[in-house]
């Protein structure tokens, strides 16, 4: 089955998943497979003032909707698009005198959609909202508790002269949200910024280590003329070769977690048990726990010491992070790898995570050639772990080649930031912001590089004059997010 917009690939029936979809068609790494609008999306409630409500970019300086002074946006193009969707919204949060969370929010839109097109099949859309899995029938006592009180919320809310629906359906639509809602990024693909149901998508059956990653695109409003603009969406694309008649799967979860671990993480979220090849042959699991080989190899039982004292680390690394004691942070990293380092192999998660946390920290409080050995050591174990193409691979590989090139360290900065411009080009495409970004850093290191070759006291002595003539650029503020999951869980 195919729809406009949709000729390169089909809803299948997946044996042991339901729906699946396939290719029609021959797909070569970085192509892209497919383009989705949103159905439906909206801002998370914590960033309702600092994220426009169509794009979902983070600006400083954003329009407010005058009329129910909740809604923001990037300038009057972004409104003029929003008011379709937000025109009953609007009318309703002055009627209701309050806003609603985010997920009464998002089920209102869908259901004011579904009032103005109608419950069949959306342009462009393979199924229709009615047809998407809900998973009510498997949520846990916590969870239908707090779907009772969203369906109450969700009635208060909802406009008496709207389209009335039935309470099963309300339901239905909560639980749709529950496990299809797709997390929204900001325009550097760093920060999740909101929910939205992109309803082809949500046909992408999941693969630990699959042939296809989403990416999402905040659209381009910025050219003179409004034929030239590109909406919000987001899109399907090729990480591998891949063949007519082959699925088309997507990784619900980060890799970077032993074959056990993302199989519980999956069956709590999204109800089914994995039965990918990397989960039953336990393919990478040995990588992910090694420990030191040789003639002082640990005992079994410092390997678990090691591991529980890591674990406890993390935990106090989150507690120190939330209350941005970073200066605490870097102690207990430090601590932590002095008792990984005799113990731990260089592809164990724990020592991963632990570099990972170090490099981030170490250098936003400008404590860079420090931060730069951390950031290589986590990307040669990346490196051994994560699929060629993987987009946090990418952007890994890219911090820790910003991190090299702020220490000075230009030969090794540029050779990471040309590896990830690699990665980007195939899972974001070139015309993204990220990649955009780095093709400017690559430039800039590769002229570097030239000079330091030609001569290399010139270089540094020039290095040092311009960084003194220019104000110190602070790095991102580390925050206890990892990057953006696929689809949004509600906490």
């Amino acid at each position: 089955m195919t729809k406009g917009g949709m000729e390169s690939v089909e809803v299948f029936p997946a044996e042991g998943k339901g729906r699946g979809l396939r290719a029609q068609k021959e797909f070569l790494p970085g192509d892209v497979i497919f383009a989705e609008p949103a159905y439906a999306a909206v801002v998370f409630d914590s960033l309702t003032h600092i994220v426009c409500h169509t794009c979902f970019k983070r600006q400083e300086r954003l329009h407010r909707c005058g009329q129910c002074k909740f809604a923001y946006y990037c300038d009057r193009t972004c409104q003029r698009v929003a008011w379709l969707d937000h025109k009953s919204e609007c009318s309703a949060i002055k009627r209701h005198g309050k806003v609603p969370t985010e997920n009464i929010r998002l089920a209102a839109r869908i259901m004011w959609k579904m009032e103005r097109e109608g419950s069949g099949l959306a342009e462009g859309c393979l199924v229709s909202i009615d047809d998407l899995q809900n998973h009510v029938e498997n949520f846990g006592e916590e969870e239908k508790k707090e779907l009772h009180a969203d369906v109450e919320s969700f009635l208060e809310f909802w406009p008496p002269q709207s389209q009335q629906f039935g309470m099963q359906f309300i339901s239905h639509i909560f639980g749709v949200i529950n496990c299809n809602g797709f997390t929204l990024s900001d325009q550097r693909g760093l920060q999740a910024v909101g929910v939205g149901i992109f309803p082809n998508l949500c046909q992408a059956n999941h693969d630990c280590w699959p042939n296809c990653t989403v990416i999402f695109n905040n659209g381009n409003h910025e050219a003179v003329r409004s034929m030239f603009h590109t909406q919000m969406r987001i899109e399907l694309r090729a990480l591998s070769k891949i063949s007519p008649g082959d699925e088309l799967t997507v990784s619900y979860v980060d890799f970077l977690n032993v074959s056990e671990e993302r199989r519980k993480q999956l069956k709590k979220q999204y109800y089914f048990d994995c039965t990918c090849e990397h989960c039953k042959k336990q393919i990478k699991d040995d990588l992910m726990l090694a420990v030191k080989e040789g003639e002082h190899k640990p005992s079994a039982e410092m390997v678990k010491e090691v591991i529980q004292f890591s674990k406890d680390t993390l935990e106090k690394i989150n507690k120190a992070r939330l209350e941005g004691v970073y200066h605490e942070v870097v102690r207990l990293c430090r601590e932590c790898l002095k008792k990984q380092e005799p113990v731990l192999g260089e592809t164990n998660i724990y020592l991963l995570r632990i570099l990972s946390i170090a490099s981030e920290v170490l250098s936003y409080l400008q404590m860079f050639e420090e931060a730069a050995d951390y950031a290589k050591r986590m990307v040669d174990g990346y490196l051994k772990i994560y699929h060629p193409n993987n987009a946090q691979l990418g952007m890994a590989v890219m911090r820790a080649g910003v991190t090299h090139w702020h220490a000075g360290l230009i030969e090794a900065g540029h050779g990471m930031i040309c590896k990830a411009y690699a990665i980007l080009l195939v899972t974001h495409g070139p015309s993204h912001p990220i990649t955009k970004d780095l093709e400017v850093m690559r430039v800039q290191t590769e002229m570097e590089l030239r000079m330091f070759q030609q001569n290399e006291l010139m270089y540094y002595k020039m290095r040092e004059a311009a960084l003194k003539n220019q104000k110190i650029q602070v790095m991102p503020e580390p925050t206890t997010e990892t990057s953006p999951s696929l689809f949004h869980k509600k906490e």
